[in-house]
């Protein structure tokens, strides 16, 4: 076994039976409140189509992702398309195109303070209603590194654990230094419409939710 690989490995396989119960209960919810039917339109910003599985609405869902990023071979009773694109500007789609756009865990991914903007700006844009994730740092566990209480460490502290990833593990610690924390106070500020909801477990905020219904409301 590559030792390089084994606290990552550990670390996902420990990750995977919660973070399924998680997801299926966060898309139990997602569905509805959404009040999900067979034909409802998503756009799915930077997702993979696994997280669909747990919505039993035949769904037509576009999923738009950077090159190469999405898992275009796996099997679902949705109705899906991959399209590449930028989330944070998303050419070709007009306004109010979609029921809902949704997305879980991809705003903390897309860059700085502005690209997050954008990112905010083409969610509501181009949604009806919208569903936007992202996990808060006040969870026990980092959920992208495995880390605890990874974001209180000073920042130099953290640079210096990645410099020691980043040599045994390059494409990974590319992925880590690209994470951002997004607090519920900029989620709300980048979703002024939005109910930013927290979801908790085990009483610990695990993440943050702008969910604007309107579209749902409306129709």
């Amino acid at each position: 076994m590559d030792l390089r690989f084994l606290r990552i490995n550990l670390f996902y396989r420990l990750l995977m039976p919660f973070s399924d119960r998680m997801r299926s209960r966060r898309m139990a919810r997602f569905s509805e409140m959404f009040a999900l039917r067979d034909g409802t339109t998503i756009l799915d910003l930077g997702g993979q189509p696994m997280i669909w599985k747990a919505v039993p609405a035949k769904l037509d869902i576009t999923i738009l992702n950077l090159p190469g990023i999405a898992n275009v071979e796996h099997e679902t009773h949705h109705t899906i398309r991959y399209v590449e694109g930028d989330a944070c500007n998303v050419v070709g789609v007009g306004d109010k195109s979609f029921d809902v756009v949704f997305s879980n865990s991809v705003i903390e991914h897309v860059g700085d303070a502005g690209f997050r903007s954008a990112f905010a700006r083409e969610a509501r844009r181009i949604g009806k209603s919208y569903w936007v994730q992202t996990p808060s740092k006040y969870f026990p566990i980092e959920p992208h590194n495995g880390m605890p209480f990874w974001w209180f460490y000073p920042a130099s502290l953290r640079r210096s654990i990645q410099d020691g990833w980043r040599k045994k593990l390059p494409e990974w610690t590319e992925m880590i230094d690209g994470t951002d924390v997004v607090s519920h106070e900029e989620m709300t500020a980048l979703f002024p419409e939005a109910n930013v909801m927290v979801e908790h477990f085990c009483g610990l905020p695990k993440s943050y939710i702008a969910v604007s219904t309107a579209g749902v409301r409306a129709g």
